[in-house]
């Protein structure tokens, strides 16, 4: 008899680096594919992890390598603790993103740490992981993964946004999922926060409070990415070395860089949208928190714009992780050549068994 209903624990780490987020969902395929978040909670980054991770990318291969086996073993034993603090049994996989340290899928590169099989034996459940070297491998872009669960959880939106350490956006155009990441958020709003000795600017109350920089506004928006043609995504890579640098020539005033940055994202949303009343945008991510960055896109789109409640806000990617693990347990389709431009549409990531 086949299985349609599983447990599920998805895990993931965005490049903003807040934390590890976890979910414990049921995912059951019947008539159509219906979940249930029983438990989802994100566990943050110490001051040392932060600081590991944001320095991974210059590590040389040997050095990368050590800390992908602290990093397994550090993910181990949240995952561990998860599910010994809530006593949950019968989990039939852990599906984990993993950290994200390169992402240069022209150079044929995506490397995610905290994907060894070591995973699967600390925990003793099976584990769905390493889920973009396939797709890159097919001459995609690795990225962004999370529409397949666009469609098959969120399809009644027209637009699904997530607002984390990129902006990224999904929709469907006649058969075909179409998705890209917009634009860089919180990776380049906390990297300015930071030098305030803020983890961020809750609410974008700084950002509110600055002077809008029309010259520095208008040398973000004409960054070549923005008129690339999807399939196209981003990486840390790309911001460390086209938007800091620009910024940091440009002006020192944090406010006012926190200020013209979150308008120029907010732009480059509009810029996405259909501006059509009937349409929906949900909107995820801890951007949707930010308040100033949100009346900025309302203020350009007579689209209606929805953020859900806390749960799905904050959860919805390591929900979405634990619905691509399932469907590699399935052998069905987890990745869209549509949206990542690979070769074909195919069951990406691997199993390791305890």
């Amino acid at each position: 008899m086949e299985k349609n209903s599983y447990r599920l624990i998805g895990l993931m780490s965005g490049t903003s680096l807040d934390g590890i987020d976890l979910v414990f969902t049921e995912i059951s395929f019947f008539d159509h594919i219906e979940y249930k978040i029983h438990l989802a909670e994100t566990i943050p980054y110490s001051k040392e992890w932060q600081n590991k991770l944001s320095k991974a990318i210059y590590l040389d291969p040997e050095e990368l390598n050590q800390l992908d086996k602290e990093y397994t073993s550090h993910l181990s034993k949240v995952i561990i603790d998860f599910i010994e603090r809530h006593n949950l049994d019968l989990i039939d996989a852990i599906c984990s993103h993993g950290h994200t340290v390169k992402h240069r899928p022209k150079k044929g590169i995506t490397y995610q740490i905290g994907n060894r099989p070591r995973l699967a034996k600390a925990v003793g459940v099976p584990v769905v992981c390493d889920f973009r070297v396939q797709d890159v491998e097919l001459e995609g872009q690795g990225a962004p993964l999370v529409p397949i669960g666009d469609q098959l959880l969120f399809g009644d939106y027209t637009y699904c946004i997530n607002l984390g350490g990129f902006a990224n956006i999904s929709t469907q155009e006649g058969s075909d999922r179409i998705a890209y990441d917009i634009c860089p958020v919180n990776t380049v709003l906390n990297y300015f926060a930071r030098k305030l000795n803020m983890e961020f600017d809750e609410g974008g109350r700084l950002a509110s409070s600055g002077e809008l920089d029309q010259e520095l506004l208008q040398k973000l928006n004409d960054l070549t990415y923005y008129n690339t043609k999807p399939p196209k995504s981003l990486g840390i890579e790309w911001v460390n070395s086209h938007v800091i640098p620009l910024i940091e020539r440009s002006q020192d005033d944090v406010p006012s860089i926190l200020k013209t940055f979150t308008v120029h994202a907010a732009m480059q949303i509009a810029n996405c949208l259909d501006n059509n009343a009937d349409s929906k945008l949900l909107i995820t991510g801890g951007g949707a928190y930010n308040d100033f960055l949100i009346n900025e896109i309302r203020s350009r789109t007579q689209c209606e714009i929805v953020i859900p409640e806390d749960q799905l806000v904050e959860f919805k990617e390591a929900l979405v992780f634990a619905l691509l693990g399932v469907l590699k347990l399935r052998k069905e389709i987890n990745v869209l050549s549509s949206v990542t431009g690979a070769r074909m549409d195919h069951s990406s990531g691997k199993i390791y068994d305890p």
